[in-house]
């Protein structure tokens, strides 16, 4: 038999079940991406409905009603309305909260008024149960007159059903609901026949969002001003149709549930929900719990990461040990080793970082406890020009800036969105920690107080904080000069406390980490080869010049052949392109207690900050890895002079680098991510002009104040 193929869309209000039952419908047979046009996340798959059905689900963003506020609303608007659309859903499966039923069925009253078929599938009859509510759900169903399904993704219950409602409505087994909802022809009788004899097809309902928001649809010019001039010829009054249209749908809606709903007893009951908001909500507690929260998900990613990432690193280094075996000593043996296979290892070593991070957000979300995360912090994100949903993507930050700026998309205003994305890589990210750790080690004392609180770990805390006080105060500077006027909306939903679905967590995790592989990945594969080239090249001529002379010296002095060959790569990567640039860029980084060679390790830490200390291994001629030379290296930095004797790492130099490294934009990945989020080049060169003028003046004051 041939399989018909037909195009989904779920739709619902926020929390209603829909991600639960997408998941379900789809199994692991996923793709995430863009809704065109849009940084809208957009989720799709594949389904068998019946043995001659399969189906191409599209999960739209969650929304309360057809008139949208939110850029995820107006996606989930224009798919269902916009005629030029390039997603044309043939069948809508509207996802209804049975224990929120009077909210929910606004919604699914409009959607059905289109006049689209649709199958109502009825979730969190469990929670409507504890709620002491009973539903008739055949008696629903006359009402609407459309299928209705009682459903329970997370238990598989009802969705053998509710894909035999799909397979016969997809088969026109079921029509649309003769009867109207609501007669919308009441609201501007005429206009709507105007309208729907340019548009013959469309519902009188559909008549009425043709009238109210054509501007935003996908029509021509003359076509617009004939519906402009039938809103002008009959008075059409956008504000007093659209309060008419809801006053009558909640009449209706309180009939249905006059004869559908019974209320087993009067007071609702108190859900466990309720008992744990009390606490977790409550004025002081809840900041307290919120803090062990965030700190216990901070220590995770970096514990729970380590293993994977040395793992890595580990597999990473034979790799490349076996390659420089076997492969020619030569410029093409040196491409694979140091250019490939290192820029490789440089985008796969963040991978147990993403998904770990991406996996305990998503058991946050699941569980329900995200949505409170957003409501406590709400009151002092706005004062910075920011809101409660930019406090999970500043705390994603702190393990790496990419994937937490790719979660900012569900910041609905596009000011606080923008000003979440430009002050997220202000936060000390775990490629910061390696310069950290040897920066604190050379110029900070290893003292303690009280016996057990380290000085070393006071002023790593203190980076990180310094972090997150500056990404504030940047955010009420910058809220000054975005002009978006747009009104913030911070309406959310505090959804019941559930188990986490592991299944969805481990979708969520492969698909954020091939996301991160394939865009921002490619990025930086490109900067570490081109990064090689420049360290691995420079003028022929000094080139030439540094080979003879080290030639003469081996002739001269056999029996040092090995210090020879580490002070001549040394002389080598000086005269290489980069070498060049870091004796050319000395007199501007001078002021700040820096040399030539830790210029060098500014302009590699670009690819990634970690970078910084493998830059200072090779420089200061140390073999081997840098992380299990570790000593060696502080050594021979801690001796490193200038060339009137005196100490290059000095408590002055030392703070004034490990405040540059907290402000500094070095990290290409972020700055390619920035762009494709926001479509343009002029935020990421704003973001990289500012973070580098305040890494310079903090770094220049600091370096002032203790030298």
């Amino acid at each position: 038999m041939k399989q018909q193929q037909v195009h989904i869309a779920l739709l619902g209000n926020p929390n209603s079940g829909k991600s639960s039952l997408f998941n379900v419908l789809t199994g692991l047979k996923q793709k995430v991406g863009n809704f065109p046009g849009v940084t809208v996340d957009k989720k799709s798959g594949q389904s068998k409905i019946s043995t001659a059905l399969t189906a191409n689900i599209i999960d739209l963003p969650g929304t309360y009603s057809l008139y949208p506020r939110r850029s995820d609303e107006w996606v989930a608007y224009h798919v269902m309305m916009n005629p030029g659309s390039t997603e044309k859903p043939e069948l809508y499966v509207l996802i209804v909260d049975a224990s929120n039923l009077k909210r929910n069925l606004l919604f699914a009253s409009q959607v059905i008024d289109l006049k689209k078929p649709v199958v109502i599938a009825l979730t969190m009859m469990d929670i409507a149960s504890k709620k002491g509510l009973s539903i008739d759900v055949q008696g629903l169903e006359r009402e609407l007159g459309v299928p209705v399904i009682p459903v329970n993704p997370r238990k598989d219950k009802g969705i053998s059903e509710l894909k035999k409602a799909i397979d016969q409505t997809a088969r026109q087994l079921y029509k649309p609901p003769s009867r109207n909802f609501i007669e919308a022809s009441d609201l501007s009788q005429a206009a709507i026949d105007d309208v729907k004899k340019i548009f013959p097809r469309i519902s009188d309902y559909a008549a009425v969002h043709y009238l109210i928001h054509h501007e935003s649809f996908a029509l021509d010019a003359p076509m617009q001003d004939t519906i402009e001039d039938i809103e002008r010829k009959h008075s059409f009054n956008h504000t007093k149709v659209q309060a008419e249209e809801i006053t009558q749908r909640y009449a209706r809606i309180r009939h249905i549930m006059q004869q559908t709903v019974v209320e087993t007893d009067p007071r609702e009951k108190q859900l466990a929900t309720d008992r744990l908001d009390r606490i977790l909500l409550h004025r002081v507690w809840g900041y307290i719990i919120l803090l062990g929260v965030l700190g216990i998900l901070f220590q995770s990613i970096f514990w729970l990461a380590q293993y994977p990432m040395d793992a890595i690193e580990w597999i990473f280094g034979e790799w490349s040990s076996w390659l420089a075996g076997v492969l020619p000593q030569n410029w093409f043996g040196d491409l694979i080793v140091n250019g490939v296979v290192a820029g490789l290892g440089g985008i796969v070593v963040f991978i147990p970082q993403i998904m770990i991070l991406f996996g305990l957000i998503t058991i946050l979300e699941d569980t329900g406890y995200m949505a409170r995360i957003s409501f406590l912090t709400d009151k002092l994100m706005r004062k910075v020009g920011l809101n409660g949903k930019s406090v999970m993507p500043m705390i994603s930050s702190f393990a790496c800036a990419v994937p937490a700026i790719m979660s900012t998309r569900n910041i609905e205003n596009k000011k606080e969105r923008l000003l979440t994305i430009m002050i997220a890589p202000l936060m000390s990210c775990s490629a910061r920690l390696p310069v950290y750790i040897i920066l604190i080690s050379l110029v900070i004392p290893n003292t303690f107080y009280l016996g057990f609180i380290s000085l070393h770990g006071l002023v790593m805390t203190g980076l990180y904080l310094l972090g997150v006080v500056m990404a504030l105060v940047v955010s009420y500077v910058m809220k000054w000069f975005i002009r978006i006027k747009e009104k913030s909306f911070f309406i959310l939903e505090l959804p019941v406390y559930r188990a986490p679905r592991w299944k969805n967590v481990l979708v969520i995790m492969v698909e954020k980490a091939k996301i991160f592989v394939f865009e921002a990945g490619r990025v930086i594969l490109v900067i570490s080869l081109i990064l090689w080239a420049l360290s691995t090249y420079g003028p022929p001529k000094r080139m030439n010049a540094v080979e003879v002379h080290y030639e003469q010296l081996a002739l001269q002095q056999p029996n040092n052949a090995g210090e020879l060959e580490e002070e001549k790569r040394t002389a080598l990567l000086e005269n290489s392109y980069v070498g060049i640039l870091g004796k050319a860029i000395e007199p501007a980084i001078k002021p700040l207690g820096y040399d030539w060679k830790i210029g060098i390790a500014l302009i590699t830490s670009f690819a990634a900050r970690e970078v910084f200390v493998g830059t200072m291994a090779t420089i200061y001629s140390v073999g081997g890895n840098a992380d299990e030379n570790d000593l060696t290296l502080r050594e021979k930095m801690s001796a490193a002079t200038w060339t009137n004797g005196a100490k290059i790492y000095t408590l002055a130099a030392g703070v004034s680098l490990m405040v540059f490294y907290v402000f500094a934009m070095q990290c290409m990945s972020t700055l390619a991510i920035v762009k494709r989020e926001t479509r343009s080049w002029k935020w990421p060169l704003i973001q990289l002009l500012y973070m580098t003028g305040l890494a310079y003046v903090l770094s220049l004051l600091a370096y002032n104040l203790l030298k």
